[in-house]
C-alpha cells in the first residue's frame, strides 16, 4: 500500500517532535551524570533487548537477508555509534542541546546534497539555498566565542555527528528488501554497542565511580532515552513513514530547534541572546524551504496506488 497524500496525522506528528526534541536535552543531563560514551553504549545496548523483546512478543518476521543484514550494520553503527557517541562527546564538552539540535536539522539536506554526490540524484536549486541559509544560521547562532559552545572540539565533534546521521540514513535508503522495523532496529542499536562499549573502555576507563557520577540521574535518563528515543520515537516515526512516506520525518525536523530551545527554557532555564534567536530563526527558514522541498520531490517520485 502507498503512503497516502495530505498533511501528516497530528498526533503522531507531535509527539515524534516533541519526543525527538526532548533527546537533546536528556543527553547534556546525562553525560553530567555519567561518561558520555558509556552512557551511549548502555542507551543502544537496552534498546537492543526492548526492540528484540518486543519483536518476539509480537511474533515479526525474522527474514534477512546477507546483503540486507550488512547494510543494517552501517546504518546502526553510522546513525547510532557515530551519531550519538560523537554528539554525547559534544555536549560532555560543553555544547548546548539547542545548537546539536540545530545542527542535525541540517542533517536532512547534507542527506540530499550527498546522495547527488554520491548516488548521483537530483539535488535542487532550493535544497542548494536551504542547506547554505541553513549553514549561516548555524554559524550566526555559534557567534565569535566558540568557547563558550565547548570550543572547536565540540564543533567538530557535531559535524561528525551530522555526518553520520547522514551517511546512516543513505546506507538505509540503499536497500530495496523489507525489513521487519522492530528486528530492523534491534540489529541496528545491537551492532552499535560493541564499538562505542570498546572505545569507551579506552577514553573513560573501567572505574565505576568514574564512569557514573550520579546514578540517581544516570540510570533514569538512559531509561528514557532507550524508551522515549529510541522505542517510542520509532514507533511514531514508522506512523509518519506509512502515512505520509520515507520523507515524512525530513518534512517536520525544522521544527526540532525551536521546539529544543523551548523546552530548554522550560525545564532548565537555559534562553537564548539576541544574535542567537536571529540565527536559529534563520537556520530554521533555511532548512524548512530545502526539506519541504526534498519531501515534495520524495511525494511526486513515489508510486500511488
Amino acid at each position: 500500500m502507498a503512503p497516502t497524500t495530505g498533511r501528516l496525522p497530528l498526533l503522531p506528528a507531535a509527539g515524534f517532535v516533541l519526543i525527538w526534541s526532548s533527546g537533546y536535552l536528556a543527553g547534556p543531563i546525562g553525560t553530567a551524570a555519567m561518561s558520555p560514551l558509556m552512557l551511549v553504549a548502555a542507551r543502544f545496548a537496552v534498546a537492543a533487548v526492548l526492540a528484540a523483546g518486543l519483536a518476539l512478543a509480537l511474533r515479526r518476521p525474522r527474514r534477512i537477508s546477507r546483503r540486507t543484514l550488512s547494510q543494517l550494520i552501517f546504518a546502526g553503527v553510522m546513525l547510532n555509534a557515530v551519531q550519538f557517541g560523537a554528539m554525547y562527546l559534544a555536549f560532555d564538552a560543553g555544547l548546548s542541546g539547542t545548537l546539536a539540535s540545530l545542527a542535525h536539522s541540517l542533517s536532512p539536506v547534507l542527506t540530499a546534497v550527498l546522495a547527488a554526490l554520491l548516488l548521483g540524484e537530483r539535488l535542487s536549486k532550493l535544497q542548494v539555498v536551504g542547506f547554505a541559509v541553513g549553514v549561516c544560521g548555524v554559524i550566526v547562532v555559534l557567534g565569535p566565542d566558540v568557547g563558550a559552545v565547548g570550543g572547536v572540539a565540540s564543533i567538530v565533534l557535531a559535524v561528525v555527528s551530522v555526518l553520520g546521521l547522514s551517511l546512516g540514513t543513505l546506507g538505509q535508503r540503499s536497500s530495496a528488501e523489507p525489513v521487519d522495523p522492530l528486528w530492523g532496529a534491534a540489529v541496528q542499536f545491537a551492532v552499535a554497542v560493541p564499538p562505542v562499549f570498546v572505545v569507551a573502555m579506552l577514553v573513560e576507563g573501567t572505574d565505576p565511580a568514574r564512569i557514573v557520577l550520579d546514578p540517581t540521574v544516570a540510570i533514569p535518563m538512559v531509561l528514557y532515552i532507550a524508551v522515549f528515543n529510541s522505542i517510542v520515537g520509532l514507533g511514531l516515526l514508522g506512523i509518519l513513514v506509512r502515512t505520509r512516506g520515507p520523507g515524512a520525518a525530513a518534512s517536520i525536523f525544522f521544527l526540532m530547534p525551536p521546539v529544543t530551545a523551548l523546552l530548554s527554557w522550560i525545564v532548565l532555564g537555559e534562553t537564548l541572546n539576541a544574535r542567537e534567536l536571529i540565527g536559529l530563526l534563520i537556520a530554521v527558514a533555511g532548512v524548512a524551504a530545502a526539506t519541504r522541498s526534498s519531501a515534495a520531490a520524495t511525494a511526486a517520485r513515489s508510486p500511488r496506488s
